[in-house]
């Protein structure tokens, strides 16, 4: 009975995150990201002027609130340390539209 519940645990769990990552319109993310600059400073698995977007992914993907962290971080022009050790404020994303922030963030967490 204990290893039919962990089978089907499992199972919720892969099929959750299978539904999580096929709600990501990863076409609409990189759009989105091109229009605002953001591989200026950002690449998908190497260092810029920031960090690659993998490593973000990594450090946020198993927390609960990834989506929502990586959402303030586009959108509250907070200061950020660059990989040189400097400071700058984080352009703020040019979108107020939730679905396009989200689908951005969880497009990155899909790295």
């Amino acid at each position: 009975m204990a290893k039919a519940v962990a089978a089907t645990v499992l199972l919720l769990g892969v099929a959750a995150t299978g539904l999580a990552r096929a709600q990501v319109d990863a076409e609409a993310a990189q759009a989105l990201a091109k229009r605002n600059d953001c591989f200026k400073c950002h690449a998908i698995d190497k260092t810029k002027k920031g960090p690659a977007y993998k490593r973000a992914a990594a450090r946020l993907k198993t927390k609960p609130d990834g989506v929502e962290v990586i959402v303030d971080h586009l959108t509250s022009g907070r200061l950020v340390e660059l990989e040189d050790g400097t400071t700058e404020k984080h352009k703020v994303v040019d979108t107020t539209d939730p679905a396009e922030l989200k689908n951005l963030a969880r497009w990155i967490l899909s790295l």
